[in-house]
């Protein structure tokens, strides 16, 4: 395999990255990246061999560790994040829980904002106490909640922006320094921003993570994360637990994620600019209790978004007025619009966080954070604009 010398190149925008970053061929000179669909790899001799595994030659030895594929995935990720290393994994909740374990031991603390994924909040509030490491739960949009939580131990922080489901813009900047005072690494989950949208890293971050399922993808095909973050941590703390758990990502899923970062840009303007739209005509409906849409003047942290993000989201939240009954109502006249848990997608896709994706939270926790019974979550795809606007005016007047 020979790699593009042009590949990575620092005069490149987006588009051309995600076109053509982190390309390696064959001699075989083929146009589209090469999937090596394979478990091991050989070598020569006995000595190769040991030379693989001592580090002195740098080549594969195992996918369970690293793959062609999965690396051109890596490398054409990393250059578009500005980040020096990235690593795959097998799924979103995957990579978030590679980056949480990989900065803490036993006796160790996080802090997190409370508006998290709900797998994630299990991570936190669930998984890493059993092993010891304690967290701390806190209003995401609030800096001095984030100050008062941090420990002589505390070694992690976590956050989503926008937040999963309620669109809440947290001040990623303003987090980051605060974790570098504590000495604590901060974790950011960029998914609803996309890295198109939002640099967590020039923001201060030291680790970004990403479900590759949602808007990488795109598509609806194949599960898939990657951790971002310095070389340094992912080949000493990350690394480690890819080799020895096995979270890898696997070929086939890189090949097809190369493919969505193709598009990633073309399909997420797209989809940016039929969610402003969507969230316009919302905005005026009398059945509509409260929009939220981060690309909106009336949004809560809109100052805060426009410091830090370079678009809206193609991601809305809405509450209907009338409760579960009445989102159910509306939920359920859809037509285009296909009720899913998954988002970013092609297709327009909406769910009901209260009784799905947030169901495990608890209602007492759903109520602190906004999450009411009347709350959907909408994915806008790249139908037209127009008959989007269309199944949803339709779909009110069910309410």
């Amino acid at each position: 395999m020979t790699e593009n010398t042009k590949t990575g190149s620092k005069n490149w925008r987006p588009s051309t990255t995600l076109v053509h970053g982190g390309t390696m061929r064959s001699p075989f000179g083929e146009t589209s990246e090469t999937l090596y669909l394979t478990q091991g790899f050989v070598y020569d001799d006995a000595q190769a061999a040991e030379a693989r595994f001592n580090g002195e030659d740098p080549g594969y030895v195992y996918s369970r560790y690293a793959n062609p594929t999965v690396t051109m995935f890596e490398d054409r990720i990393k250059a578009l994040e500005g980040a020096e290393a990235a690593r795959g994994t097998a799924s979103g909740m995957a990579a978030v829980t590679l980056a949480l374990m990989a900065c803490v031991k036993a006796g160790d603390h996080v802090v997190a904002a409370k508006a998290l994924f709900g797998s994630c909040r299990y991570i936190c509030e669930t998984l890493l106490p059993r092993f010891g490491v304690e967290s701390t739960l806190v209003d995401g949009t609030d800096i001095e909640q984030w100050k008062a939580a941090v420990r002589p131990n505390t070694r992690a922080m976590f956050l989503e922006s926008p937040t999963n489901p309620t669109l809440e813009i947290i001040d990623i900047a303003a987090v980051a320094q605060i974790a570098r005072e504590a000495g604590a690494r901060l974790v950011v989950d960029n998914v609803f921003a996309t890295p198109l949208f939002q640099s967590p890293l020039s923001l201060g971050a030291d680790v970004v993570v990403y479900s590759a399922t949602k808007h990488i993808d795109g598509q609806g095909r194949c599960l898939g994360g990657v951790v971002l973050s310095d070389e340094e941590w992912i080949s000493d703390e990350v690394m480690p637990l890819i080799r020895h758990t096995g979270p890898h990502m696997s070929p086939f899923s890189a090949w097809v994620l190369l493919k969505g970062l193709e598009t990633l840009p073309i399909r997420v303007a797209r989809q940016t600019e039929t969610a402003g739209q969507i969230a316009d005509f919302l905005a005026g409906q009398n059945k509509v209790k409260r929009l939220i849409y981060p690309g909106r003047d009336d949004h809560p942290q809109a100052e805060v978004a426009r410091r830090q993000m370079r678009g809206g989201s193609t991601m809305l939240a809405i509450e209907i007025d009338g409760g579960k009954e009445a989102a159910f109502r509306f939920t359920n006249a859809l037509e285009i619009v296909r009720i899913s848990n998954n988002l970013g997608d092609a297709k327009s896709l909406i769910t009901h966080p209260a009784t799905t994706t947030h169901q495990s939270v608890g209602e007492e926790a759903r109520a602190e954070l906004g999450i009411t019974d009347g709350m959907l979550r909408l994915s806008v795809g790249l139908e037209d604009p127009l008959d989007l606007l269309e199944d949803v005016e339709k779909a009110l007047a069910a309410v």
